[in-house]
């Protein structure tokens, strides 16, 4: 589309009662983001009340219309999702208005590939709209919904707005409390907590505050502010359980403690899958933070959710049972998927999920659901499934690894907390139950039939670009990296993100093949992680030539002092890192000194250019040797990469000056070094 068409979503799809918007962008640097907002707008043009509003801090509507589903990492950025059920919107809702924000002195036109994409229930592509003129502007209004005559249209706006979120919002009648930092930290009494909304501070998710207690003593000066009476807090106070769990009143090692989910007795992969669903079905119902976290991807509405197992349902000649079945009913509506469930590395069979698939499409259900230890990539589905396109109803598949299960389960009950402490002990039982071997639910531990065979190639120097073999190594290695990045998010309680440095547009089977002639040419698997609070980007590198894998991260020179300064204060920082912890100048226009911590330790000035070279910053590296194997066994280098990472985090990241961070773009980590 371009800029001011409009277009009706009932001449695009027939499925279009559901649908999913996202807004997507790069940056050259891949640090560039922004935060989605949602206006819900009446015959005026304006809110009906603040509750209209939904952003960072109200980011799901109580009847389901609207819900912020959050970002996810694309080849050369983000994307960030929402879902849309316009048939709960309210009638007297006539405009629904969809924005982005960015804060402090960032633009979107900084930005690049700046795109809304709308589809349908069941995930396919309807219309594109690419921004290419955003400019100098810190709120923008990408597109909207509209009515007419009783059916809803999509305008592609692309209107940006200087003031930002808060010129924005006001414009359509929002309250913003400009004085939001004013305003104190305390908690609101109970009674407080269901009243009508508040005002929205126009501050990024880290710096929203919530409303203050009101005091109950003596009357207040006549200078201090009024509040309102009553106001809920912007975010509710939840319970999280901590990551050390209480000194165990065993006698002896030998004293197991009870689980709700035992796995001793698991034998057979038919009972691994059998429990692993019934376990995870049974949680998503009890526990709706966590049953709504997984289901919103997949367009399920919010409502009331049940789950079933075994269920039993004709196809042709003999019944099929899949794994489970997942119902949520809200309005007298159903919303069904069928859930296929893999344990243990083993994979999905194509003929089973084809007959879900079909079995779906004649019962009308929404969609099917694939559970597996293989994490699912861009542009390469683990199953292939054929569409019968003369039926009306389509049927979305959609994928969840197991890691991904975990990383979820994680990120509730250690960081951002569940509604009371029942939910988090059932969390904290099925994290437990997952994370056990015998469960197997384990993530993805298997490089595949091709990580010998390439590693030989690599090593006698026979390995041929065009290689089949060495693509499929390329993909192991992908899912390997956006586990580890699932992994380390659910322990840190922060966003971890792979980075794709690829021109935007690119195929993702193309650059897979072009990863793999990297790989056939120099022997190295090379990877990016971006987390949030780091003062850089970190880069992995597994030289397979050499049998050694590199962690390692850059970070940016300060942009004031004197570079021993820098240096001395580096090396204080890394007072607890590993002694054989590499460092390395860098400097414009070539390479500048390098050492071991141990040797800079007594002589910080060591590492400081004796030309006087402009000093860019520095990279920090460790080196360890990778297992050989291709699974997650001791030796395996699997495991190889996630102990190397952890290391690397645990005694160097987690050490560095977070302040340095703002100046992270200065300095771009290089593949091949």
């Amino acid at each position: 589309m371009v800029k001011g068409a409009n277009v009706g979503l009932a001449a695009l799809s027939e499925d279009v009662s559901s649908v999913m918007v996202s807004l997507g962008w790069s940056s050259a640097t891949g640090e560039g983001d922004a935060d989605v907002s949602v206006l819900l707008l009446d015959s005026k043009g304006k809110v009906r009340s603040d509750a209209d509003f939904y952003f960072y801090n109200n980011p799901v509507a109580v009847d389901g219309s609207v819900q912020l589903l959050g970002k996810t990492p694309t080849a050369d950025g983000n994307e960030d999702r929402i879902g849309f059920d316009l048939d709960a919107v309210p009638p007297e809702i006539d405009q629904v208005v969809i924005a982005a924000s960015r804060y402090g002195r960032a633009r979107f036109g900084d930005l690049d590939d700046l795109r809304l994409t709308l589809a349908d229930g069941a995930g396919e592509s309807l219309v594109q709209f690419s921004i290419e003129d955003a400019g100098a502007v810190s709120a923008f209004i990408f597109g909207e919904f509209y009515r007419r005559s009783g059916e809803w249209r999509f305008r592609a706006v692309g209107q940006g707005y200087e003031s930002g979120l808060a010129g924005l919002a006001t414009d359509f009648g929002v309250d913003i409390d400009d004085d939001a930092e004013e305003e104190g930290t305390g908690e609101p009494e109970p009674e407080q907590q269901a009243a009508g909304p508040q005002k929205l501070s126009p501050l990024p998710p880290s710096q929203s505050v919530p409303a203050p207690r009101p005091s109950g003593g003596a009357a207040e000066p006549s200078t201090a502010r009024t509040k309102p009476a009553a106001r809920p807090r912007t975010a509710k106070k939840k319970v999280t359980l901590p990551k050390a769990t209480k000194k165990s009143l065993a006698e002896n090692d030998s004293w197991r403690p009870a689980r709700l989910f035992p796995v001793s007795a698991l034998k057979s992969d038919r009972e691994r899958e059998m429990r692993a669903t019934s376990v995870l079905l049974s949680v998503m119902a009890q526990v709706p933070e966590f049953g709504r976290r997984l289901t919103a991807a997949f367009g399920a509405p919010a409502g009331r959710t049940e789950t079933f197992t075994e269920v039993s349902l004709p196809h042709g000649d003999s019944p099929r049972r899949p794994d489970g079945v997942i119902r949520v009913e809200r309005a007298g509506k159903l919303w069904t998927a069928l859930v296929e469930t893999k344990t243990n590395g083993n994979s999905l069979k194509p003929d089973q999920v084809q007959a879900y698939v079909d079995i779906a499409a004649r019962r009308a259900y929404e969609a099917v659901i694939t559970l597996s230890n293989d994490v699912a990539l861009e542009g390469s589905p683990l199953v292939d499934v054929k569409i019968d396109g003369r039926r009306k109803h389509k049927v979305a598949l959609w994928h969840l690894s197991w890691a991904e299960i975990a990383h979820q389960a994680q990120m509730l009950i250690r960081h951002e907390g569940v509604g009371n402490a029942a939910h988090a002990w059932l969390l904290e039982e099925l994290l437990h139950y997952l994370q056990h071997d015998n469960s197997g639910c384990h993530g993805f531990q298997n490089m595949g039939a091709a990580w010998v065979p390439v590693r030989k190639g690599i090593d006698d120097e026979t390995l041929c670009q065009g290689d089949r073999r060495a693509v499929e190594v390329v993909e192991s290695w992908e899912r390997l990296v956006r586990q580890v990045c699932l992994r380390l998010g659910g322990e840190l309680g922060e966003k971890v993100l792979p980075v794709q440095r690829v021109k935007r547009g690119t195929d993702p089977h193309a650059r897979r093949a072009a990863a793999a002639d990297q790989l056939c040419l120099q022997g190295r698997l090379h990877a990016e992680l971006r987390m949030e609070g780091t003062p850089g980007i970190l880069a992995i590198i597994a030289d397979l030539r050499t049998g050694k894998l590199r962690t390692s991260i850059e970070v940016a020179a300060p942009e004031q002092g004197y570079p021993l300064t820098w240096a001395k204060r580096l090396i204080r920082q890394l007072a607890a890192a590993p002694a054989d912890l590499h460092i390395e100048t860098l400097v414009e226009g070539g390479a500048g000194p390098r050492g071991t911590l141990e040797r800079l330790r007594p002589e910080p000035a060591d590492i400081i250019p004796k030309d006087s070279a402009q000093i860019r910053g520095f990279r920090l590296s460790l080196f360890k040797s990778m297992g050989s194997g291709r699974g997650n066994a001791e030796s395996g280098f699997i495991r190889s990469v996630d102990e190397a990472v952890d290391r690397f985090h645990a005694q160097v990241v987690a050490h560095l000056d977070r302040g340095g961070s703002r100046r992270t773009q200065a300095v771009q980590p290089t593949a091949g070094r």
